[in-house]
């Protein structure tokens, strides 16, 4: 076989390996290498074939081959000086940056895997041309979207949810039945970039099993599919779902992980960055220490060209070759920092971003704060079309709905879409709103809990949030109280309600439609089991109903998807009498009506007698009745209402009039 190669110079561009008349082209980028090698190894045995030094244009290493054989991995090895933040390995194999696809195991978790070298060798792209079938992805408007925060393996991967290949990606194109039958239209997917699970230290002291990095928030391959998540073949699998998903009206967004990698801070540990040009891709300080302000030990230098290029390489092949139709960016403010760590008003990454003809056109959405306090929360660069997650939102809406006084005026101002934070974008729907996310409790927990509970993590409770804005109903945990059980519920349909009826873009957490708990742990990141898993047993018709019918009912009602802020011709605000609010410190009651709704929440322990505005109302939501004691979907069918009510203790009302 190496008889038959035809060896010459090749071409520092296009970054990566691309292959054109059977001539495939590698590049690499390493500004302080002093040599780079290619090495080409067998399928079978990964044993080392050949070996090729590179050839260097400026900060490129590159070298094209004829006659490879398609089925050949291969990796690099970087030679270069020790100081000023090198840390390069010389010896060691590392994986291209570029690689489309790793050959790395399909069995998740693999123990024989667990403090080992990770796995360099990567394929060759073939891009063999792929179905779409005439599928194109759904104009969803975003004024009508309504996104689901998903985990691919947690979702189908317990035994009740009967697929023929749990935990992968076509496994969950069996569940879109039910993603339709909720009424979602996008679904969030958490990493699905390929990570190593096995590179974690925690032990469960519960079992003494070793933990895996579950969540997947430790990248290391950019444009790589999860394997893990596949049957045989990520990149087809993938794509078959992308198209699935988009024949059926579902967009489907990618939770995105630039602000740092999953080589951490253990400097020992080289998959490809670290080994190829440690101080180019991340940010290092004078004595060559990591800059972390992710808080995972490292911080991508996404500002320095190079990465830049490498990012936007990233993003464009995902929205372009792979069909995703957007992006959330988690830590999104690191990338705001330039390569010295300091805060940037005028990022170049997010400003290309912005521009670019592919990717401005995505659902682009920022995580808008980093793990070292800087928060950009409605500050965010506004060009086009980024969004942020609202995270003032969830935390006024948890602290009112628990009864916390002087948040009336606040909770108030997180329906209408928090128009004080985001008055710059001029718009509500500049932000994702929500009450859970895969980071805290689940909506069960929240109603379930005071205290996190997360001995299972193996950190001695030490890792995870401590201020919850959570209220265990008088019971930490479970309990067999029928009377804290039935206001546990009744706080959930108040959740509920205040999500679907707020002005912007709603999310929902995976498995919340159904009550899912997670025993008090607010941070499962390393718990593949059911505490993370989707529960298919425990999906409840009535819950379902709720939940759907309260998405179907934002869907026929404009009056929650505003294009523009409220204004006084769109809302009347109202107190125990109509057009009387209370927004004193002591107020834990509010109410509005938009147009033909009525909307309502009293946050007390006290109940609170109510004049309704004149009209032939109809109680289309009371959430101190059962979960399928509602009328949603016909609205009208609902029992009149009477013009003086008593509003019950921690209860929601929505009423409606023809």
């Amino acid at each position: 076989m190496l008889n038959k190669l035809q060896i010459t110079s090749g071409n520092q561009t296009p970054t990566g390996v691309c292959i054109k008349n059977g001539i495939y082209n590698f590049s690499l980028f390493s500004h302080a290498a002093t040599q780079v090698y290619l090495g080409l190894f067998s399928p079978e045995d990964k044993q080392l074939i050949a070996e090729y030094p590179l050839n260097r244009s400026g900060d490129y290493w590159h070298i094209a081959i004829e006659n490879l054989p398609s089925n050949i991995t291969y990796a690099y090895r970087v030679e270069g000086p020790a100081g000023n933040g090198n840390l390069f390995k010389g010896a060691q194999w590392l994986s291209d940056p570029y690689a489309r696809s790793i050959d790395s195991p399909f069995e998740w978790n693999g123990q024989n895997r667990r403090g080992c070298a990770p796995i360099p060798f990567a394929h060759l792209p073939l891009s063999p041309p792929f179905d779409w079938q005439g599928v194109t992805p759904p104009n969803i408007d975003e004024t009508e979207l309504i996104i689901y925060e998903m985990h691919v393996r947690g979702f189908t991967r317990h035994t009740s949810s009967s697929c023929a290949h749990p935990g992968t990606y076509l496994a969950l194109i069996e569940k879109i039945p039910y993603l339709k039958k909720l009424g979602i239209n996008a679904v969030e997917l958490m990493p699905i970039f390929e990570f190593d699970e096995t590179h974690s230290k925690y032990i469960n002291p519960e079992n003494q099993e070793p933990l895996p990095n579950y969540w997947g928030y430790n990248s290391l391959h950019f444009f790589a599919p999860m394997r893990r998540y596949a049957v045989a073949d990520p990149i087809s699998e993938f794509k078959t779902l992308v198209r699935e998903l988009h024949r059926n009206g579902i967009c489907i967004l990618l939770d995105v992980v630039y602000n740092h990698t999953g080589e951490g801070k253990e400097k020992e540990y080289a998959v490809n960055f670290r080994g190829i040009d440690n101080a180019s891709y991340y940010i290092v300080d004078e004595s060559g220490a990591y800059k972390d302000y992710a808080g995972c030990g490292n911080t991508v230098n996404g500002n320095f060209p190079p990465v830049q290029e490498f990012i936007i390489d990233s993003l464009r092949y995902w929205a372009g070759e792979m069909g995703v139709d957007g992006f959330r960016f988690d830590l999104a403010a690191c990338l705001l920092r330039d390569p010295q760590g300091n805060p940037i008003d005028n990022s170049p990454l997010i400003q290309a971003i912005s521009q670019d003809p592919l990717l401005s056109q995505k659902k682009l959405i920022a995580e808008a704060w980093d793990a070292t306090g800087l928060y950009l929360i409605g500050k965010f660069p506004q060009w086009g079309r980024w969004k942020d997650w609202d995270g003032p939102y969830r935390d006024r809406v948890r602290r009112f709905i628990k009864g916390t006084s002087g948040y009336a005026g606040l909770f108030a101002t997180a329906l209408c879409g928090n128009e004080p934070i985001y008055s710059a974008s001029k718009t509500p729907l500049s932000r994702i709103h929500f009450v859970t996310c895969h980071d805290g409790y689940s909506l069960c927990d929240l109603v379930s809990y005071e205290c996190k509970h997360n001995r299972a993590n193996g950190e001695n409770s030490r890792d995870g949030g401590n201020q919850n804005d959570s209220w265990n109903c008088g019971v930490e945990g479970f309990t067999a109280d029928s009377a804290i059980t039935a206001l546990r519920e009744r706080q959930m349909r108040n959740f509920f309600l205040a999500l679907f009826t707020s002005q912007g873009i709603p999310m929902l957490l995976m498995g919340d439609e159904y009550g899912h708990t997670r025993r008090g742990n607010n941070n499962p990141y390393g718990q593949d089991n059911e505490l993370n898993w989707f529960l298919w047993n425990e999906v409840q018709s009535d819950k379902l109903s709720f939940v759907s019918g309260l998405i179907a009912f934002r869907k026929n009602h404009k009056q929650f998807t505003q294009p523009h802020f409220l204004k006084p011709t769109d809302i009347t605000w109202h107190g125990e009498t109509p057009k009387t609010p209370n927004w004193s410190s002591s107020s834990r009651l509010v109410a509005c009506s938009l147009k033909n709704i009525y909307l309502a929440f009293n946050a007390n322990y006290l109940s609170a007698p109510m004049q309704l505005p004149e009209a032939d109302w109809r109680v289309v939501v009371d959430t101190t009745k059962p979960w399928a004691n509602h009328h949603l979907l016909n609205p009208t069918s609902g029992e009149k209402s009477d013009m003086h009510i008593e509003m019950a203790p921690h209860s929601g009302i929505l009423l409606y009039r023809s």
